[in-house]
């Protein structure tokens, strides 16, 4: 009786594995409800006398595209000013401001730090008191460096403002590195997925987890009910920032069509640093929060069941992925034919869910589908792919492993039968230590080898293992650093 239930168990956890893509489907569905719930109805054509404020260091290379694409806004000049806050800049970031505020006086304005390196909330902080103790500003912008605004972007975030209980609203990031690398392509193909489907179905239940960093517009009065400053205590400004405003009652909302270009890293080392950083910062967010979770309000939807089971099915994905992989090893040892039945079972969801996802984001983005396609279909990578091939077609496998058998010789006998079989079973955990070594591949120099794992590997492990990274640094209480991504301006030709 007792084995019976500890089988039982081993099988509810080993395929709860499967659990993250059910989600994601379900995520994908709610992406429908968007064409009801688009806010479209409460806008009007407000054009609120706009700042935007950006952070600036060591920028000198893309301020310039950047600022002359925002004097291209379809938006009256008499209602936009952009203020730059140069935090200790030590490149020509300060002459290059110098050069655009005089070629555009009294639209352009240059704040400078001069005791920089604390981050970019405290940057932010430094230009917003200036801007909140002048009565001129209607509403505030506040944007990165180096991304670039399509000339209507700003007009259609805006005309939510229209609507006195929208907070801030934000806008749809899209990767825009022109001659990118592999890694640039596999980033656009996930922003459809995290942005343009993810932040479509939480406007639709009504709880956003974050305003894009790049694009984030807010009203005078939701930032001084904010207490008029950014915080400063974690990883996850935006995120805090975003809940702040929805646990106040203000509304948040993303606006699908206004679409700002950024450019994102080019190799796994960048990434790795840019997204530890925001893992670490959800991390963080996630204990501050603690006692909201699975508490519906009257006032917000953050403690919907709906936005907790988005939310923590990225959160917890690497302790999903290993638990999964520990049982169906477990079921290995105890019972091999119950553990073949769970893990065709687990692999069979994952199919039919990255099927699913992967042909709804391809549909709801023809742009990026034409880039990045090969990106997408290869997202959880080769080996991912082999697995799914052997759960879901067993007869195709076979064949192929007999073909294999007759070119080589070679004959894997029970014994190697049962030994891939395991490995098959581990692979779930063992691509985040895979992508791991990839990163570690790409910091010794060897980057067309790190990029040929990645496509093994899978991009999707990546962002698994730097989760689990977050982890560890959060648990080991690293210094909390905000590490900036070195940017080149490759954006501008994209618009």
């Amino acid at each position: 009786m007792a084995r019976d239930v500890l089988l039982g168990l081993l099988v509810v956890v080993a395929v709860a594995g499967a659990a993250p893509l059910l989600i994601g489907i379900y995520q994908y569905l709610l992406v429908g409800l968007h064409a009801h719930r688009h806010h479209l109805d409460e806008t009007g054509p407000d054009l609120p006398r706009t700042a935007v404020l950006i952070p600036a260091w060591n920028e000198a290379d893309v301020l310039a595209t950047t600022i002359h694409q925002l004097m291209r806004l379809d938006y009256p000049r008499d209602r936009l000013v952009v203020v730059v806050v140069d935090d200790a800049s030590t490149d020509a970031t300060g002459e290059v401001l110098a050069a655009l505020a005089a070629e555009h006086p009294g639209m352009v304005v240059h704040l400078r730090r001069e005791d920089g390196g604390q981050g970019k909330a405290h940057t932010l902080n430094h230009g917003l008191r200036a801007l909140l103790a002048d009565g001129w500003m209607e509403a505030l912008l506040v944007m990165d460096a180096d991304v670039v605004y399509e000339p209507d972007s700003l007009r259609r975030m805006a005309r939510h403002l229209a609507d006195p209980e929208v907070g801030a609203v934000t806008a749809y990031i899209k990767e825009g590195s022109e001659g990118g690398s592999y890694l640039t392509r596999f980033v656009a193909y996930e922003y459809v997925t995290a942005q343009a489907a993810a932040r479509r179905s939480q406007h639709a239940i009504g709880a956003i987890a974050c305003l894009a960093g790049g694009a984030q517009l807010h009203s005078r009065a939701n930032l001084e009910a904010l207490g008029g400053q950014i915080d400063t205590s974690t990883l996850a400004e935006d995120t805090i920032t975003t809940f702040e405003t929805q646990r106040a009652g203000r509304k948040v909302v993303f606006e699908p069509h206004a679409v700002v270009w950024a450019e994102e890293p080019g190799d796994i080392t960048g990434l790795w640093k840019q997204r530890l950083r925001w893992a670490r910062g959800n991390v963080q967010v996630t204990r501050r929060y603690k006692g909201q979770w699975l508490r519906p309000s009257t006032v917000h939807r953050l403690g919907s069941v709906t936005f907790a089971l988005l939310w923590f099915a990225t959160l917890l994905l690497p302790v999903v992925m290993i638990t999964s992989a520990a049982a169906l090893v477990a079921l290995w040892g105890l019972d091999r034919d119950l553990s073949t039945d769970a893990f065709r079972a687990l692999w069979i969801v994952n199919a039919l869910g990255f099927v699913f996802t992967t042909t709804f984001a391809l549909l709801l983005d023809p742009s990026t589908t034409r880039r990045a396609w090969k990106e997408a279909v290869l997202f959880p990578g080769v080996i991912s792919l082999f697995v799914i091939l052997h759960a879901c077609v067993p007869a195709v496998f076979r064949s192929a492993a007999g073909a294999a058998t007759d070119l080589t010789g070679i004959r894997l006998g029970t014994e190697g039968s049962d030994l891939f079989l395991l490995a098959a079973y581990l692979w779930v955990a063992v691509c985040m230590p895979a992508s791991w070594l990839a990163k570690r591949i790409d910091q010794a120099g060897f980057r067309r080898l790190a990029g040929v794992l990645v496509y093994v590997v899978g991009y999707g492990p990546i962002l698994c293992a730097v989760t689990f990274a977050a982890y560890v640094a959060e648990a080991r209480g690293a210094e909390q650093r905000w590490d900036k991504t070195v940017k080149t301006g490759k954006v501008a030709a994209r618009t």
